[in-house]
């Protein structure tokens, strides 16, 4: 398998950390996204949308983060990301696409880049935006998290599913950007339980090859 990524997109370290969980191996592709390497060949070769992360797996090319990490989990079944219940997967679902679909697309790298860049707007008033759908968005993920008793060490029960995979990624982009967090205390129980098991550890950032270069 071969992974292209950028070692802050938030997007791929969520299949990083899958594919930590799962096991397996992969060749690492860094796609600087600053240097706007999304934006020219060879990668657009690869990503009709010019995003990433994109997986290759023999001859498929897969985009998309929570396709990517559904289909690892569909080849790949151990350990699972999603419950075996029905209830189980669309809670597990539900609450990934709180961060995925609610929180990430209005704080992604080409929204602040149009926000600065074509409407004008300050380094202030970017980080500010970025601060209130984030805080105000983590906010709601804690209330589905303290709320339901399936919650467990991890977001369901006590290992990681896929909704652990979105949340801390964007826990660290919350961080990085001084995020206010003392607000969501079962979302940071949660991330701080995550960030002691080897998989997540294996994935972060820091640990990422463009990133030590």
């Amino acid at each position: 398998m071969k992974l292209y990524n950028y070692f802050r997109s938030s997007a791929s370290f969520r299949v990083r950390i899958a594919l930590e969980l799962k096991g397996l191996r992969y060749d690492y592709v860094p796609v600087h996204l600053v240097k706007n390497e999304q934006l020219s060949a060879p990668f657009t070769e690869v990503s009709a949308e010019r995003l990433v992360p994109v997986l290759q797996d023999g001859g498929l090319t897969l985009t998309q983060s929570m396709a990517i990490i559904e289909y690892l989990d569909e080849t790949h079944p151990e350990p699972p990301l999603l419950p075996a219940d029905a209830a189980g997967r669309a809670r597990v679902r539900a609450l990934a696409q709180s961060i995925a679909c609610e929180i990430h697309p209005l704080n992604n790298l080409r929204v602040l880049r149009y926000l600065v860049h074509e409407l004008g707007v300050s380094e202030e008033a970017k980080n500010a935006w970025y601060r209130h759908w984030v805080e105000t968005g983590l906010e709601a993920v804690e209330r589905l998290l303290s709320g339901s008793p399936a919650t467990g060490r991890c977001c369901h029960g006590d290992q990681p599913t896929l909704a652990d995979c979105v949340l801390v990624p964007q826990i660290f982009n919350a961080q990085r950007f001084d995020c206010r967090l003392d607000h969501v205390p079962t979302v940071m129980r949660i991330f701080e339980h995550c960030m002691q098991l080897p998989a997540f550890v294996a994935a972060q950032p820091s640990r990422c090859p463009d990133a030590q270069a």
